[in-house]
C-alpha cells in the first residue's frame, strides 16, 4: 500500500486533532449558518460553524445546544470597529438615493448597533464550542486567557501576511487565510483596506504558510475537490466552504440568490459596501452596480449603512427581488451545487483522495 500523501496526511492530523473526521469546515456565515447546515456538515466528519454577529447570547446559546450532539462546531464574532462618526447630510443624501430600489426610511434609520460584544464574549464562554474564531481583528488579550483557560482554542482571520504574524503573537491557535475570492465580507483589521488589500488565495495561503507556525485554513473561492486539493497542496491543514455550501437545503436562503449563484461565473461578483458599509463580495446586481455609479453617494461607515439597507434589503427577500438583495457570493459561486450539504462534503473528500493518492 502506498504512503498517504503529505498534504493528505497533514490536513487529517489537523482535522483528528480537533475530533474531526475530515479536514472540511463549514464557514462561519452570518445569517446563513442555520443549526441544520452545521449538523449536515458535522454528521459527514466536517467541522460545523455559526457567524454570531447579529445574535444576542440567548440566540448564541441557543444555536450550540441545537448542534452540540453533532459533533464539534466554531462560533465566530467580529471585533467591533470604534464608532462610526455621524453624518446627517451624508445619511439624508443616503436615504434619498436607497429610496429608489425601497421603502422609504426615517431618519433614524442608521441608528441600530450590533449586539453588545462583551456579552457575546461572555456567551461564546458558556457555549463551550470546541473553536472561536474572530474576524476583524483579535480578541482582546484578556478573553483569549479565558479560552485557553477553557481548553477553547482561537482561530483568526486574517487577509495579509502581516496580519496572520499579528495573530500567532496573540495566541491564535490557527489562522483562517480569506483570500479576496471569498464571499461575504472581507476580514480585514483596518476596514479601509479591505479593497486596496484584496490579496487571492493562491498567492495569500503559501505566503502565511510560510510565515506563520500555527496551522493554517485556507478560505475564498474554494467549492470544489480541485479548490480543496489545491489549497492542502499549498499548505492549508484544512479548507472552510462558504458560498459552496449555499445552494444546499439546509442552508435555506432566498430561491432568487440560490439560482443566481448557480448562474454566476467568477467575473459576475463584485466587492461592495453597498449593502452594510463594510467590504464585502456580492453578486454583482443592479443595486450593487448602482451603487457604484458615479451619482451613488459614498456608502456610510458599519453599521450604519446596514441600518440605511434594512428596509430594502427585507423587501428584496419578501418579494424574490435579486437584483436589490443582499447576495453575497464568493467567486467560486458556480461550483456551488443544489444538493444536501452533506454530499457536497462527501464529494469534495472524495474528489480529494483521488486527487492526492
Amino acid at each position: 500500500m502506498s504512503a498517504r500523501h503529505p498534504a493528505l496526511a497533514r490536513a487529517e492530523a489537523f482535522a483528528a486533532s480537533y475530533g474531526l473526521r475530515r479536514p472540511l469546515l463549514l464557514a462561519p456565515m452570518a445569517g446563513a449558518c442555520p443549526p441544520a447546515l452545521s449538523v449536515a456538515v458535522m454528521r459527514e466528519g466536517g467541522l460545523g460553524a455559526c457567524g454570531a454577529l447579529l445574535m444576542q447570547p440567548a440566540a448564541i446559546l441557543a444555536w450550540a445546544d441545537a448542534v452540540r450532539e453533532a459533533g464539534p462546531f466554531q462560533i465566530n464574532l467580529w471585533i467591533p470597529d470604534p464608532a462610526p462618526a455621524r453624518d446627517p447630510a451624508r445619511e439624508a443624501g443616503l436615504r434619498a438615493f436607497l429610496g429608489r430600489f425601497g421603502p422609504a426610511m426615517p431618519p433614524d434609520a442608521g441608528d441600530g448597533a450590533p449586539p453588545d460584544f462583551a456579552a457575546q464574549c461572555e456567551a461564546l464562554i458558556e457555549a463551550r464550542p470546541r473553536i472561536v474564531s474572530s474576524i476583524m481583528g483579535l480578541y482582546p488579550p484578556a478573553f483569549v486567557a479565558r479560552l485557553k483557560e477553557r481548553g477553547i482554542a482561537w482561530w483568526a482571520t486574517v487577509t495579509t501576511v502581516a496580519e496572520a504574524l499579528a495573530a500567532q503573537e496573540a495566541g491564535a491557535d490557527a489562522v483562517v487565510a480569506q483570500g479576496a475570492e471569498a464571499g461575504g465580507h472581507r476580514g480585514a483589521f483596518e476596514a479601509a483596506k479591505a479593497e486596496t488589500g484584496a490579496v487571492g488565495l493562491m498567492a495569500l495561503l503559501p505566503a502565511v504558510v510560510d510565515a506563520v507556525k500555527v496551522p493554517v485554513v485556507a478560505a475564498g473561492g474554494i467549492a470544489d475537490a480541485r479548490g480543496a486539493a489545491a489549497a492542502l497542496l499549498l499548505g492549508a491543514s484544512a479548507v472552510q466552504i462558504g458560498t459552496g455550501f449555499l445552494r444546499c437545503p439546509e442552508a435555506g436562503i432566498p430561491p432568487a440568490w440560490a439560482d443566481g449563484l448557480g448562474r454566476a461565473r467568477p467575473e459576475d461578483t463584485r466587492l461592495t459596501r453597498a449593502f452594510s458599509g463594510r467590504t464585502g463580495r456580492s453578486l454583482a446586481t443592479a443595486y450593487v452596480a448602482a451603487a457604484a455609479g458615479p451619482d451613488a453617494p459614498a456608502p456610510a461607515p458599519y453599521p450604519i449603512q446596514r441600518g440605511l439597507t434594512q428596509a430594502m434589503r427585507e423587501a428584496a427577500v419578501k418579494e424574490g427581488d435579486l437584483a436589490r438583495m443582499q447576495a453575497w457570493a464568493g467567486q467560486a459561486a458556480g461550483l456551488a451545487q443544489a444538493v444536501p450539504a452533506g454530499e457536497v462534503v462527501g464529494g469534495i473528500w472524495e474528489g480529494i483522495g483521488a486527487l492526492l493518492r
